[in-house]
């Protein structure tokens, strides 16, 4: 009987524990729940100037419309709030390094990094210099923000998970918004600064002029039809770090994944956007045709937000304008407005300088500028820091920019974010924008980081020119961006170029533009921009030329087509050096090696398809040939670079090394070989078995290690690493993904082309959209990862929502 009672209480207990998680669970279903967005009702707001609604499809896009703007942007940060807000919360923090208020001291170092520009004290002055209007329409964005995040029945999801109650969103949010997406996009300047100091106290001029090309035949800018390859003479010998590290670099270089893919550099050489256009001359509508593919790096939720607003155009009739917004702001940043499209790619203009900052004894707490002595400004940062007490970082602050200690030099960073033009709303102007002069004009006032700027008109013309403010810069390039400690120079820029002095091309007799973050001039207009760091041009050059073959006259279909070009046109060159190396000679002297020669050889030979296809293992091995030559002879000195800063090394100085190091394999100049190797073909076959063993380490043969194996999707929430064990619900598909860098279908683990847009403005309907990812980021909402699984397949969507499902209306009380 005893016996029989305790068996009870055990099923008692069993159950009652079941029962208590069971509840548990419930409890945590209904509290995740809570923080779902409200899609339908009525909501009464005082402060409107009359209704607004916002109307869902299928997918959560929202049709938001009303009669005055303002209540307009009431309703899109409403909604932004209740889908993403966490995603806005990073944003501004990023901007102002806040991030340790919500992860604690792990933060620190990036709130130190990004507090050093004071972005959030600049954005309290700038909002105070804004016109009026754009100040009421930041408030009133703030005000449906604040109202949105509150309406939720439950704080949004991620606050639970890391114990911190949500902040009340400001108008300076917004523009801190806007700072992120420059560091996102020009945050690199200052390694690349570096890097490029590091090698001229390295390299002898000849040197330089052979390890830094400022153009390559990959080139395709928009005013010239070619350009020439690099020819300036090979030194008698190369640089003292050539080929060479210490014995501690070698190991780390001879056991570095990176021969695969998994090196620093190769990740930040995932870079760019694409953005095209096409007159009406060679559209079968005669309007103009828009594509833009804008590379980011891919997380959940999604950088963009899909929404099309319907707002007054001041003369009694309705404009509508549709594309993708930045969570954290009231505009479309690319899209149609029914009679100009736009889009952009990030610029690679030399926006950023490193100033050289002298001390003396004599005269304590000054610093000498190229313009003379004077005493910085000092202010007293206060960093909050989740779970620890606050950290105070003192700034100090230069007429050139806020002072940066590295490797015991100071530099001023003189950086085009700091002027108060930096920042604005003028892109907004878009909106009512009718012509294409009407749309460029706008983009040369525009306050945003300085991106090349394609758009076309509802008559057939096309255009491009910068959005963003340009330094007004006399001479660009290495030797007066990166002064050497000692030398007298003057400051690399003064002041900001005027708009009206912007380079602009309007419809060129091609009947086509494109731009892919190389090189876009090579006449005198070209010094206005400058060097940043410029993609290599073999992505540009493949866009263009993939334009051209659409022929005399195509469509939105045709158009969007290019985005997807996979084709590996410009790593067909390693494949071919990589087979050449691999004779019979090479198989049989490999030794221990031999049969992954053999192996390799087999697959270059049969296993290519011309494309960076995902059942490609011989693509894998052309491109890790290709890095693993970068990590043999550039390794070291990348090092070495890497002590200045993180992001510094050869691949930050200069995107154009594969050009260079293919050079030296056709031309191997004796001076140039790498004394521990015998003969070119040596050093070539050292890179291969690098590849191969990299791509076998863990005993897989060499044959499954496909490029899609290896270029599987990594796009996660940012909270996952904060709950670990909720991974796999805040994730998306781990899909292995077609293309690559280096042509239009950029894709990797966790970068890619973060929107598709084609569109003819005033014909929408019949315009193509996709991305990544999905509207909410709320993994319980039917629109997380709603759309993702047609932009992994490339799948023609609509660039316009779907019929409405959902209607949300704000009304204004009247008493």
């Amino acid at each position: 009987m005893r016996k029989a009672g305790l068996g009870q209480w055990i099923k008692r207990v069993a159950l009652t524990l079941l029962l208590l998680l069971a509840m548990l669970g419930l409890a945590l279903w209904f509290f995740l729940r809570g923080s779902l967005a409200q899609l339908d009702g009525r909501l009464t707001v005082p402060s409107l100037s009359g209704s607004v609604n916002i109307a869902r499809d299928g997918q959560g896009i929202p049709t938001i419309s009303g009669a005055d703007r303002k209540d307009v942007a009431y309703a899109t940060g409403f909604a932004h709030a209740q889908d993403r807000y966490f995603q806005m919360d990073l944003l501004r923090r990023v901007a102002a390094g806040e991030l340790a208020e919500l992860f604690g001291p792990r933060a620190l170092p990036v709130d130190k990094e990004h507090r050093l520009h004071r972005f959030r004290a600049r954005a309290e002055a700038v909002l105070q210099a804004m016109p009026a209007g754009d100040r009421e329409l930041l408030a009133r964005y703030a005000a449906g923000v604040n109202d949105g995040v509150n309406s939720l029945g439950t704080r949004p999801f991620e606050y639970a998970l890391i114990r911190v109650s949500p902040r009340t969103w400001s108008e300076a949010d917004s523009l801190l918004v806007i700072w992120a997406m420059y560091f996102d996009l020009q945050g690199g300047q200052e390694a690349r600064e570096l890097a490029r100091g590091w090698l001229k106290e390295h390299a002898t001029p000849e040197q330089l002029a052979v390890l830094l090309p400022e153009s390559t035949q990959w080139d395709a800018p928009l005013d010239a039809a070619s350009v020439p390859a690099p020819d300036a003479p090979f030194p008698d010998q190369a640089p003292a770090w050539w080929g060479r590290a210490t014995a501690k670099e070698s190991a780390r270089i001879a056991g570095l994944a990176g021969a695969d893919g998994g090196s620093a550099a190769e990740l930040r050489g995932m870079v760019g956007s694409n953005n095209w256009a096409v007159a009406g001359s060679r559209s079968q509508d005669g309007g103009a045709i828009v594509a833009d593919d804008m590379h980011l790096g891919l997380q959940l939720p999604h950088i963009w937000y899909r929404a099309v607003l319907m707002v007054p155009d001041g003369h009694g009739a309705t404009r509508r304008v549709a594309g993708v917004t930045l969570p954290g702001v009231p505009l479309v940043v690319a899209g149609s407005n029914g009679h100009v499209a736009w889009g952009f790619t990030n610029s690679y203009g030399d926006y950023a300088d490193l100033v050289t900052l002298e001390t003396d004894p004599a005269q304590p707490g000054k610093l000498r500028t190229p313009a003379g002595w004077e005493s910085p400004a000092v202010h007293e940062e206060i960093i909050l820091v989740k779970d620890a007490a606050a950290e105070k970082f003192t700034v100090r602050e230069t007429s050139l920019g806020p002072v940066r200690e590295v490797a015991g030099r100071s530099y001023a960073v003189h950086w085009v974010a700091h002027a108060r033009e930096a920042v604005s709303l003028a892109a907004g102007r878009l909106e009512m924008a009718t012509t294409l002069d009407d749309a460029l004009a706008v983009a040369n006032r525009s306050g945003l980081p300085a991106q090349n700027f394609v758009a076309g008109d509802s008559k057939g013309n096309i255009g491009w020119t910068i959005a963003g403010p340009l330094p007004r810069r006399a001479q660009p390039g290495l030797a007066s961006t990166f002064p050497l400690a000692g030398e007298t120079q003057a400051a690399g820029w003064q002041g900001l170029l005027a708009p009206e002095a912007y380079p602009a091309v309007r419809n060129p007799a091609s009947g086509q533009l494109s731009t892919a973050n190389s090189r876009l001039l090579m006449g005198a207009d070209a010094a206005k921009l400058g060097d940043g760091g410029f993609d290599l041009g073999a992505r540009a050059h493949q866009v263009r030329d993939s334009v051209a073959a659409l022929g005399a006259k195509t469509n939105e279909k045709g158009v969007y087509s290019v985005a997807l070009d996979d084709r590996a046109l410009f790593l067909a060159g390693w494949r071919e050096r990589a087979l050449a190396a691999l004779d019979e000679q090479a198989v049989a002297a490999g030794g221990a090696n031999s049969a992954q020669r053999a192996a390799a050889r087999e697959l270059l030979s049969k296993n290519w398809s011309g494309h960076a296809s995902v059942d490609s293992a011989g693509y894998r091995i052309a491109r890790g040939f290709m890095w693993s030559m970068y990590e043999l002879l550039y390794g070291g000195a990348s090092a070495e670079m890497g002590k200045l800063a993180d992001k510094a090394d050869m691949a930050a100085a200069s995107a154009r090394w594969p050009v260079v190091v293919a050079r030296l394999l056709d031309e191997q100049p004796a001076g140039w070989l790498p004394p521990q190797y015998a003969s070119w073909k040596d050093l070539q076959l050292a890179a291969i078995d690098r590849t191969v063993a990299a791509m076998t380490k863990e005993g897989k043969p060499l044959a499954t290690a496909t490029w899609g194996e290896r270029n599987t999707q990594d796009i996660a929430h940012p909270i996952a690493s904060a709950a670990p064990a909720l991974r796999r619900w805040l994730s998306a598909p781990g899909d292995q993904m077609p293309g690559d860098s280096h042509m239009p279908r950029v894709a990797g683990r966790k970068f890619g082309q973060s929107e598709r847009m084609v569109v003819s403005p005033g014909k929408e309907e019949q315009g193509i959209f996709n991305m990544p990812g999905g509207q909410s980021g709320h993994p319980l909402s039917p629109y997380f990862l709603a759309g993702h699984a047609d932009w992994v397949s490339g799948k023609a969507t609509p660039f316009l929502p779907g019929p409405a499902q959902h209607m949300l209306t704000f009304v204004k009380v009247v008493n």
